[in-house]
């Protein structure tokens, strides 16, 4: 039975639902959103690897080492266990508002409906602005991967190269980005699982060495580093935190699944489908690589210090190393170089998406909401590979490098204000359910252990960010004061009550009452054409990880 039967609310889907059942294409007016309107292009192997892709990142491959490096193998593991229970509360409440709302501008909009406009402005910019920066930022970082191999020629030529292919992939149309994030995610799936059988072998005795590994590390120099050199339960808890926040940024991304919702295929079903198996991944690639990781390498070695942006510094490719094995370090550089890829055209169309979903809910000039004949906001595209220019500043003048830096810092701060703002709207979404009477059990996809999970996740965000900076007080002798990590740290969060409140007082806007939440225009209850099921094992196996 369908959500709008159980609650006695029709279920014609051509009046209802505000959708064209022909196309997929909501009648956007109907549910309260502004311009032309996007079409649904995204079938459910494309949601798979696009919830995917957000998970596995360079982060995973190569912010690990100073991770382990603050941490210790013990205090690495449990810093991304614990990140990982938080990221998989955020999802499955993001999931269960999004599987039911499959908007255009995803959490944006469900911000504007069950919180306020003003808190939907705020979040918007802040995710519009994270994702415009970082795009940058992954141009930088594949320039440099491919310096790997040859260092002689300018960085700005191969960052023209990165640029032209995400833009020509954007461009293409929702449809072509889900195709080439389907195989950008299945070379990241294939590279972290090769590494990870690999890492049982060499921790086994079976590289060129034969040298067995086991837990050598974790008795010498053992489960825990004193962070900074400070002896005791103090030092070993500050490496653990050290690992926390790096932790959460390397899971930043995973919540872009919501805003492609608005362009995927048989939502109610292709979305649940996504969210359900996050935990699987998160055990798999995360937890099960961090502690491979912690195996393989000393925390100690210096080696974790390198940060020089390629296949070096990865923890994977210094086991590699230190077993022998020549070839490999290339070939990971090489798969780095496409997850670099990946991220940049991911970048470019979840800023330009997000940056319609503020124009869509008046937040931003309607001009943005502008699309062509098959669905693409091709301003917003546009505007995006514009700012996307930033990336040559890193690649010119030092000072010009070292502001971008500092502006690109900022992104991992606002990932975390998004992810706050993200379980705050699940918060009323779920007591409006509950004031109206709605049962939970009717929704396409119902998170578990909620609202419980949701206030885990709020309390553990809203710590993270107010201590995210907090090497810059402890480190303070007071002569020398690192106010550029303090900037980048902190002005974030300190810009969040002005763009709030001052929307709020200049526009007037009133935050709605739980009993006047509208939970029915935009929700599915159409059904779309069905994808062929897995057939034989390896099929079978593949979807129910996948």
């Amino acid at each position: 039975m369908s959500f709008t039967d159980k609650t006695g609310f029709a279920s014609d889907p051509e009046k209802q639902d505000n959708v064209d059942v022909q196309t997929g294409v909501h009648d956007m007016a109907a549910v309260g959103l502004q311009g032309q309107p996007l079409e649904r292009q995204l079938k459910s192997r494309h949601i798979q690897m696009i919830s995917i892709g957000g998970v596995i990142g360079t982060g995973l491959f190569l912010g690990t080492a100073n991770a382990l490096r603050h941490g210790g193998p013990l205090g690495l593991l449990l810093g991304y266990m614990t990140m990982g229970s938080i990221t998989y509360s955020i999802m499955v409440a993001l999931g269960e508002m999004i599987a039911h709302l499959p908007l255009p501008g995803g959490h944006i909009t469900l911000a504007q409906r069950f919180v306020d406009p003003a808190f939907s402005f705020m979040m918007g910019w802040n995710y519009w602005y994270n994702w415009t920066i970082v795009l940058p930022a992954e141009l930088n970082a594949a320039a440099v991967l491919i310096g790997y191999w040859n260092d002689t020629v300018n960085p700005a030529a191969w960052i023209t190269i990165c640029l032209v292919v995400a833009v020509a992939i954007n461009f293409g149309g929702t449809r072509a980005y889900g195709e080439m994030e389907f195989w950008f995610a299945i070379i990241k799936v294939l590279t972290i699982s090769g590494l990870i059988i690999l890492g049982i072998v060499l921790s086994a005795g079976g590289g060129p060495d034969h040298k067995t590994i086991g837990f050598r590390f974790w008795h010498n120099p053992g489960p825990f580093v004193q962070y900074l050199g400070i002896e005791g339960s103090k030092g070993r808890f500050l490496g653990y935190w050290a690992v926390l926040t790096q932790a959460a940024f390397s899971y930043i991304g995973t919540e872009i699944v919501a805003i492609a919702a608005g362009e995927a295929k048989n939502p109610k079903k292709n979305l649940p489908k996504a969210i359900k198996r996050v935990y699987i991944r998160i055990l798999l690639f995360y937890i099960l690589g961090t502690f491979i990781i912690g195996l393989l390498v000393s925390s100690s070695d210096k080696r974790l210090a390198l940060g020089t942006g390629t296949a070096v510094s990865s923890p994977f490719v210094i086991a590699i190393n230190n077993s022998g094995i020549k070839v490999l370090p290339s070939l990971i550089n090489a798969c780095l170089l496409t997850s670099a890829w990946s991220a940049a055209s991911s970048d470019l169309y979840t800023s330009s998406r997000a940056l319609y979903g503020l124009a869509a809910n008046g937040n931003a000039p309607k001009i943005f909401t502008r699309v062509n004949s098959w669905g693409l906001p091709y301003v917003a595209v546009i505007t995006g590979s514009l700012f996307a220019l930033l990336s040559f500043m890193s690649a010119g003048a030092a000072k010009a490098g070292e502001v971008f830096n500092w502006f690109a810092n900022m992104t991992s701060v606002c990932g975390l204000i998004t992810w706050a703002g993200i379980v705050y709207t699940y918060i009323r979404f779920h007591k409006g359910l509950k004031l109206q009477g709605i049962d939970r059990n009717s929704l396409p996809y119902k998170a578990p252990l909620q609202p419980y999970l949701s206030y885990y996740a709020l309390v553990f965000c809203c710590i993270i960010l107010f201590f995210n900076g907090w090497t810059v007080f402890f480190q303070y002798d007071g002569k020398n004061f690192d106010h550029a990590t303090f900037w980048t740290s902190y002005i974030p969060i300190i810009l969040l009550p002005f763009t709030y409140f001052g929307y709020k007082f200049s526009k007037r806007v009133r935050t709605p009452n739980y009993d006047s939440m509208d939970f029915f225009s935009g929700s599915r209850d159409t059904e779309e054409e069905e994808e062929s099921a897995p057939k034989g094992f390896i099929q079978k196996a593949w979807a129910a990880i996948m």
